[in-house]
């Protein structure tokens, strides 16, 4: 009896700039799920550790140089995204955050189903021209996104308010609920009765880790032995060290950050701007309770006992110090809320869960294709939710 052939896997490409941080974990929490569900998986992105973990994986990894941040290189890293594109043909092209969207919806323009993920949108990072630059083009580059991917209902109204017309599904962040899980507490240098305020995060504006340190300040006027570490490197490392009381412990980049999660009595994120951030979800996973401003995707991110206690203002240092003060003078409240945590990102976050759904995204762009149904232009796109 003849069989007829299995269909082929469908080729994948993921492009990514930066290639480090949040984005490189979603990147390899992706690569992971789709390449044990049978994809085949591609990557275009700088060298240096993500490009390191896709080859691990067994991800079929191809050299892009490309900068961070938009540049007069832009037209030469398009191109050479092209070239690449060009000679090994993806039936998809999914682009993580802001520089791989842009560059990557300028080499293909349409031509290949492509996914934008944004991350958080380019234009709240930056302000005067260069955000008006970045809206404009976020709004024209729609049209080259079949479908706009956004890890909170938040990040997309965000975008619907902006002005970005686009198909959008919404499909909250992940994590790999076994890494990140409840452990063995492990001690920190330094005093060890001290109580624990652990930060991670590139150490950048976005991340508002200055906020925090202006915050602490009020803490240790409440909780003199507490001690605070910053997990993570970055550009502001210099002028927040400069600033750091000496309870202030700075790890630099660290390979693996659960140990510093299980060392600590509380989780603080600062931030800016996000999207939806890794890093409380991560917490949380870990059985520790979190403080986290309330910007996009954070009280998607929380289950409702700690949004009413542990979301503050962004860029609000007494908020921020009342939060963390009250949550330290309370270590039965702080258990609770780290068991219900754990329990919430069990049944919310689970990394295998986004991967399917994101699994969700690609097969309907590819029948869409397939079938080849008319493009609909971006203006006129209805949102789209799963």
């Amino acid at each position: 009896m003849h069989q007829s052939a299995p269909a082929p896997r469908p080729r994948v490409l993921h492009l990514a700039q930066p290639v480090d941080g949040g984005v490189a974990r979603v990147v390899l929490d992706l690569a992971r799920a789709q390449l044990t569900a049978g994809l085949h998986v591609m990557a275009a992105c700088p060298d240096g550790e993500l490009a390191t973990g896709l080859s691990e994986l067994g991800a079929d990894v191809r050299h892009w140089q490309a900068g961070r941040a938009p540049d007069p290189g832009l037209p030469g890293e398009v191109r050479r995204l092209a070239r690449l594109i060009g000679e090994a043909p993806p039936d998809l092209v999914h682009a993580h955050s802001a520089k791989a969207g842009l560059a990557g919806r300028l080499a293909v323009r349409g031509r290949i189903p492509t996914v934008f993920q944004p991350h958080a949108w380019s234009f709240e990072a930056v302000g005067g021209t260069t955000a008006a630059l970045a809206l404009r083009w976020e709004r024209w580059g729609a049209r080259w996104a079949d479908r706009v991917v956004c890890v909170s209902e938040a990040e997309r109204a965000t975008g619907l308010r902006a002005g970005v017309r686009a198909a959008y599904t919404v499909v909250p962040n992940g994590i790999d609920t076994e890494r990140f899980a409840p452990g063995p507490r492990t001690t920190p240098p330094a005093d060890p009765a001290a109580p624990v305020v652990v930060c991670v995060g590139r150490l950048c504006r976005q991340k508002g880790q200055d906020v925090l340190l202006q915050a602490w300040e009020q803490v240790l006027g409440t909780v003199p032995r507490a001690r605070l570490v910053l997990v993570g490197d970055g550009p502001e490392r210099e002028t927040l060290g400069q600033r750091a009381h000496p309870s202030v412990h700075f790890t630099g980049a660290v390979g693996d950050v659960v140990p510093w999660y299980r060392a600590a009595d509380l989780v603080v994120l600062p931030s800016r701007w996000e999207g939806m951030a890794l890093a409380p979800l991560e917490a949380l996973g870990c059985g520790r309770p979190v403080v986290v401003t309330d910007v996009d995707g954070a009280r998607e991110s929380l289950p409702p006992a700690l949004t009413a206690r542990c979301l503050v203002p962004p860029e609000d240092p007494a908020a921020l110090a009342g939060a963390i003060t009250a949550l330290l003078s309370d270590p039965p409240l702080r258990a609770a809320l780290g068991g219900q945590g754990r329990r919430h990102i069990l049944s919310t976050h689970d990394v295998r869960h986004t991967a399917e759904r994101i699994s969700d995204v690609y097969r309907e762009l590819l029948d869409a294709r397939t079938e080849r149904r008319p493009r609909v232009p971006s203006e006129c796109r209805e949102s789209i939710h799963p």
